[in-house]
């Protein structure tokens, strides 16, 4: 089976539903009121979507390492930054657990795409 879109990919459907969770989050909890960390923890958190997305659309097996590479790097930063906001006391304890968990899984997911892709022999269609 060849995926032709990045939406196909399971880790990119992850990643938009940790979007969407930071997204709630950020609306609904004190986190709202602290604008620069309510805005990074979106960014990072977009991020790991695009990149994905953006890897995918490069079509070089290389280029998408490269980019899940970023993507996994901004899974990381969007688990830290809800260790802060569970630190400044915005989130509680069962939000953050769910962002660990979310963020924790989605980062192997994207680990085992870039192994996969590292012994693949495919290297993407721009090579053709």
């Amino acid at each position: 089976m060849t995926l032709k879109r990045f939406e196909e990919l399971e880790i990119w459907q992850d990643a938009r539903e940790l979007c969407k969770f930071i997204k709630k989050i950020t609306n609904e909890t004190p986190l709202s009121k602290d604008f620069k960390l309510r805005d990074q923890i979106r960014d990072s958190s977009g991020s790991v979507m695009d990149n994905i997305a953006e890897g995918f659309e490069r079509q070089g097996n290389r280029e998408f390492i490269n980019f899940l590479g970023i993507s996994k790097g901004s899974c990381g930063e969007t688990r830290s930054q809800g260790y802060r906001a569970f630190d400044y006391d915005y989130i509680n304890k069962d939000v953050l657990d769910e962002c660990i968990k979310r963020t924790t899984k989605l980062s192997i997911k994207i680990l085992n795409m870039i192994e996969y892709l590292k012994k693949s022999d495919f290297r993407g269609t721009r090579f053709h």
